[in-house]
C-alpha cells in the first residue's frame, strides 16, 4: 500500500519513476484480498498514466501481459479491469492501427475463458472501433449479432451501449431515421437502470447531434450543455468536443456574439486551445458576415474543423448562408450588375458566383434573371404578391365548414 501511495505521489514530478513502481507492484503475487486490490489499483493507475503520456505500445503490452493475474481473481473483477484498461486505450484515439487487432485478441481470450459478459462488452468497443475507421458494414454486422445475444442475456446496461453505438453508425451513414430509432431505444433502456456519468454524457451528446441534424439548434444546445457538464465532471477528453458543439449551436442560431460570453471564466480558461480559437474565429466571420474571413479560418484551422464530421457538415450550411447574405448585400443597390464585378467584390471564382446566384433565383430569395450571354444579372423590383386568390380559398373553406355544421344540425332536427 505504501508503494502504491509513493507511485501516486510521483505521477506528476517523475512519471517514469511512478511507472517503475506500478510495474513492480503488478509483478507481485497476491496472497490476500487486500493485496489483490492494491495490484488492481496499480494496473488501472498505470494504464491511465500511460494514456496521459501517449505511450500506446506500452499500454497495449500491459493489457496483454495481465492475463495471468486475471486468472487468479473473480470473473467480475477480471472483466472490470479489462474493460477499464481497454476503455482507457480507446479514449486515447491514437489511430495507430493496433486498436482493432488488440480488441479482437482480447475478445478471443475472453471466449476461450468462457467469459460471456466480457466478450459482449468488448464487442461493443469493437463496434466503435469499426465505426471510427470507416468499416461500417462490419460495425452493423457486429451490432446485429450482439443485439440478438444481449436480448437473451437481459444485460440492459450493455444493451444500451450497443444501441447507442448503432445510432452513431447510422448517423455517420446519414440514415437519420434509423439513428433516431436506435437512440430512442437506448434512452428507453436507460430509463430502467443506473447510467454512469460517462455513458449519460454520451447519450446526451448523440441526442444533441441528431437534434442539430434536424436544425433544432436550441434543443441541441441544451443536450450538448448536459453532455459537456457530464464529461467535465469526470475530466474526460470529450468535454472539449461538447463545448465546441455548444459554440457551434450559437453560431448556427445566428447569435455569434454569445460565443464570447460562453467562454468567459473557468470554462474558457480550462479548455482554451486551437479548437476553441477555431470556433471563435468562425463566430467572428459569422458576426461580420464576411465570407473571406470564413474561408481563411477554414484553411487555418483545417484539422480542428474539417476532421470533425459534425462541425464540417454544419459549417457547409453556414458557408452557404453567409455566401447568400453576401451576394444579396452586394447586388441589392443594382438593377443590372455584371457577374465579374460581383465575383471580384466577393473574391470568389466567377463560376461559383454564377452557380450560387442561379440557386438563389430558383429558391425565390430575390427576383431576377441571369443573362449568361452578356454575363449580367438583371434584378427585378420586388412585387407584392396578390392575396386575392388565397383569401378566396380561405372563404370557400370557411363556408364549407358552416354548411357542414348546418347540415348536422338539420339532421338532428329531422
Amino acid at each position: 500500500m505504501e508503494e502504491l501511495q509513493q507511485a501516486v505521489g510521483l505521477e506528476t514530478s517523475d512519471p517514469d519513476g511512478a511507472l517503475k513502481i506500478y510495474y513492480s507492484i503488478t509483478k507481485q503475487t497476491a496472497s490476500s484480498e487486500e493485496e489483490e486490490k492494491v495490484i488492481e489499483q496499480a494496473l488501472l493507475s498505470m494504464g491511465k498514466l500511460l494514456a496521459q503520456k501517449g505511450r500506446v505500445e506500452e499500454l497495449s503490452k500491459l493489457i496483454k501481459s495481465i492475463r495471468p493475474f486475471l486468472g487468479t481473481v473473480s470473473k467480475a473483477k477480471a472483466s472490470k479491469i479489462v474493460r477499464e484498461l481497454v476503455d482507457t486505450f480507446l479514449d486515447m484515439e491514437s489511430s495507430t492501427g493496433v486498436e482493432i487487432p488488440l480488441c479482437l485478441e482480447c475478445i478471443d481470450w475472453a471466449k476461450s475463458e468462457k467469459r460471456t459478459f466480457l466478450t459482449q462488452a468488448l464487442e461493443g468497443r469493437l463496434i466503435l472501433l469499426y465505426h471510427s475507421v470507416g468499416q461500417y458494414s462490419e460495425a452493423l454486422a457486429t451490432v446485429n449479432r450482439v443485439l440478438k445475444i444481449l436480448k437473451k442475456m437481459d444485460d440492459k446496461h450493455l444493451l444500451m451501449e450497443i444501441q447507442l453505438s448503432e445510432s452513431k453508425v447510422y448517423h455517420t451513414l446519414r440514415n437519420i431515421p434509423k439513428a433516431r430509432a436506435a437512440l430512442t431505444s437506448a434512452r428507453t433502456t436507460a430509463n430502467s437502470i443506473y447510467v454512469p456519468p460517462k455513458l449519460q454524457a454520451a447519450l446526451d451528446m448523440q441526442s444533441g447531434i441528431l437534434h442539430a441534424e434536424e436544425k433544432d439548434f436550441k434543443t441541441a444546445f441544451s443536450y450538448f450543455y448536459e453532455a459537456f457538464e457530464g464529461y467535465d465532471s469526470i475530466e474526460s477528453v470529450h468535454a472539449l468536443k461538447g463545448l465546441k458543439y455548444m459554440l457551434l449551436c450559437k453560431i448556427m442560431l445566428g447569435a455569434p456574439e454569445e460565443v464570447q460570453s460562453l467562454l468567459t471564466g473557468k470554462m474558457g480558461l480550462k479548455y482554451s486551445g486551437r479548437g476553441i480559437d477555431a470556433m471563435q474565429a468562425i463566430a467572428d466571420a459569422g458576426k461580420k458576415r464576411d465570407i473571406a474571413i470564413f474561408n481563411q479560418t477554414i484553411s487555418k484551422y483545417e484539422a480542428e474543423l474539417q476532421k470533425d464530421g459534425v462541425i464540417e457538415s454544419h459549417l457547409k450550411a453556414l458557408y452557404d448562408t453567409l455566401l447568400e447574405k453576401n451576394l444579396v448585400r452586394i447586388i441589392e443597390p443594382y438593377s443590372r450588375v455584371q457577374l465579374s464585378h460581383v465575383a471580384e467584390t466577393i473574391a470568389l471564382p466567377y463560376e461559383v458566383v454564377e452557380r450560387k446566384l442561379s440557386q438563389i433565383i430558383l429558391d425565390k430569395k430575390f427576383s431576377g434573371i441571369l443573362d449568361q450571354r452578356s454575363g449580367v444579372l438583371i434584378v427585378f423590383d420586388a412585387s407584392e404578391e396578390d392575396q386575392t386568390y388565397t383569401y378566396a380559398l380561405e372563404t370557400i373553406s370557411h363556408m364549407g365548414k358552416v354548411v357542414d355544421a348546418l347540415f348536422k344540425k338539420a339532421q338532428k332536427l329531422s
